[in-house]
């Protein structure tokens, strides 16, 4: 059996869930994976994006504490948190939302504003 997500440094059981959602269930699938894709996996399994949660990753992938991350490094790695969030998928619920609203059959707020 491999190792749980949560035995990687800084990462625990809810990250550990949010993992799990996005179908990377052990810390060896996590690690094969990267930071940048698995981040990208958890979007697309509806994680609201958050900068400290990637970088939280990334440190804890290099086995670092998660606020060792400062200076020029933290800025590249917004640079590619932004790239990542950018270009993930809209996750299905989501989804659902927008093509509903594309049809008219929910009323948005802003609908209900023009009455």
């Amino acid at each position: 059996m491999s190792d749980p997500i949560s035995s990687i440094r800084n990462l625990g059981p809810a990250f550990e869930q949010a993992c799990a959602k996005a179908g990377i269930m052990t810390a060896q699938e996590l690690r094969n994976l990267g930071a940048d894709e698995a981040y990208a996996r958890l979007l697309q399994a509806g994680t609201r994006p958050h900068f400290i949660g990637y970088y939280v990753l990334v440190m804890g992938l290099q086995g670092r504490p998660w606020n060792d991350c400062k200076g020029e490094e933290k800025k590249a790695l917004r640079a590619r948190f932004d790239a990542i969030k950018a270009s993930a998928s809209i996750a299905p619920k989501h989804q659902m939302i927008a093509d509903l609203d594309a049809l008219g059959v929910r009323i948005s707020a802003k609908d209900l504003a023009a009455d």
